[in-house]
């Protein structure tokens, strides 16, 4: 982490500092006291309590400085009207002075996996920065960028939203030179109404690039091919289907081991990893287009890919007392809801789908939970399902076929480890798969807590 002026970050946000703070540093941000680290500037937001309230406990923790909007106290500050806005700013100014090449990553779903893909191929080759865990908002974002050493080469942004304008809120920020859209899906139509107003939500992360960035799109997306952009505007497809610059050919799934060749021009290679399921294939079709567009050598693209881990909680699979357990509790939609099912119904012995409700598909819900419940009757030899629309799911797993007495709803976390209890027998899969704000992590630890 590079060390900044209160003098010099009050200049980039059009703050105001006292003169005999204005040569004290801070490295790093962070809004949250509970993991504030000693010398970072500590930003207040306005949440269910006024920030401003915990600025005593923030400097009694080791914060260098404080970013506020009112003075509270005798400490090192920099007061703006708006210090969401300003830590933008800072993190915008900070970008420029490391120099760095900032690839964008944004999508319905898999972005996160794919921004660690990515980050795995240019790590190879160059000193590679990205945002940790969730930091995919307008606060995570700019306190990732601000924690990123002076001598970073690239960052790997995830760029998140729920409604119009965060995008391209967070691409001024950034300004990619490199902008991936992974997929248009169905999550947040809540708030977008349709998959076309997600597309253009998507689409926002060209508003920081220059002319010369480039725009790298899944061209197995309908949705995202023929796009009306700006005549300047280079893009590249990657994807599975023909004319796609980059594309993937001969894939097969052996095991635990995913292989696939990747045409691209001229170059031919070929690409294994351990991950179970098709659809990462296009995640790693995107950090490979990445890093050939960074003059990465094939070579040490293919090993990264062969090195690549899946990130806590996103299939994440292990054996207890003879169960084998797939836990993908990070988040849900339907196209990932759909793809954790194939990966459950590739495998031996009795497969058991715990599956919670998909959240923020609004009037979409109902029909979305439907259509999962048919594709869980295909897949799996029993279903439970965990939340408001876990007999929507059901219904849909009996018209797909499944016996009624083999699909079962729940609202209540307990009676649904209860009931698992009981269901449960070595030798079974069990599929764990639900939207982050179902919490449905805590119904494993729960069952296998019980398990111990």
């Amino acid at each position: 982490m590079a060390n900044i002026t209160l003098r010099q970050a009050a200049r980039w946000c059009g703050g105001t500092v006292e003169e005999k703070y204005a040569d004290v540093v801070f490295c790093g941000a962070n809004n949250d006291t509970r993991i504030l680290q000693p010398g970072q500037l500590f930003v207040v937001l306005q949440g269910a309590r006024d920030g401003h309230d915990f600025i005593p406990t923030a400097m009694e923790k080791g914060a260098a400085a404080v970013l506020c909007s009112r003075k509270v106290g005798d400490y090192p500050a920099i007061y703006v009207d708006d210090p969401r806005i300003a830590l933008g700013q800072i993190a915008h100014e900070e970008c420029k002075r490391i120099g760095m090449k900032v690839v964008g990553i944004t999508g319905s779903v898999g972005k996160s996996t794919t921004k660690e893909m990515v980050t795995q191929v240019l790590s190879s080759t160059y000193k590679t920065e990205k945002t940790p865990a969730n930091h995919n908002n307008d606060i995570g974002m700019p306190m990732a960028i601000l924690s990123m050493p002076l001598d970073t080469q690239v960052a790997v942004l995830e760029m998140g939203m729920n409604h119009f304008g965060e995008i391209a809120y967070l691409s001024r920020i950034a300004c990619p030179d490199i902008a991936v859209i992974v997929n248009i899906g169905t999550t947040h139509m809540e708030y977008l109404g349709s998959q076309a107003g997600i597309r253009k939500a998507k689409m926002e992360i060209l508003e920081g690039m220059d002319a010369k960035g480039l725009l790298l799109l899944n061209g197995d997306d309908v949705l995202l091919r023929h796009l009306d952009t700006q005549p300047e505007q280079r893009i590249t497809y990657f994807g599975k289907s023909d004319g796609c610059p980059v594309r993937a050919e001969d894939i097969h799934q052996d095991g635990d081991t995913l292989r696939f060749r990747v045409e691209a021009g001229r170059l031919t290679f070929p690409v294994e990893m351990h991950l179970e399921g098709e659809h990462y294939v296009t995640d790693a079709l995107a950090a490979v287009t990445v890093g050939l567009k960074l003059a990465i050598p094939h070579e040490k693209i293919a090993q990264s890919l062969a090195a690549f881990q899946p990130m806590a909680g996103r299939q994440e699979i292990f054996e207890q007392n003879g169960v084998t357990i797939i836990k993908d509790c990070y988040n849900a939609g339907p196209e990932s809801m759909a793809a954790a099912l194939s990966v459950l119904g590739n495998r031996p012995g009795r497969r058991i789908a715990v599956l919670a409700d998909m959240l923020e598909l609004g009037d979409a819900a109902w029909a979305e939970h439907y259509k999962i419940g048919r594709i869980a009757a295909e897949k799996a030899d029993m279903v439970f399902a965990y939340g408001p629309h876990a007999d929507r799911v059901i219904c849909g797993t009996t018209t797909g076929g499944m016996p009624k007495t083999l699909g079962r709803p729940f609202e209540d976390r307990e009676e649904l480890v209860k009931a698992l209890k009981l269901a449960v027998k070595p030798g079974d899969v069990l599929l764990f798969k639900g939207s982050r704000g179902m919490h449905l992590e805590k119904v494993l630890d729960a069952f296998l807590e019980e398990e111990k």
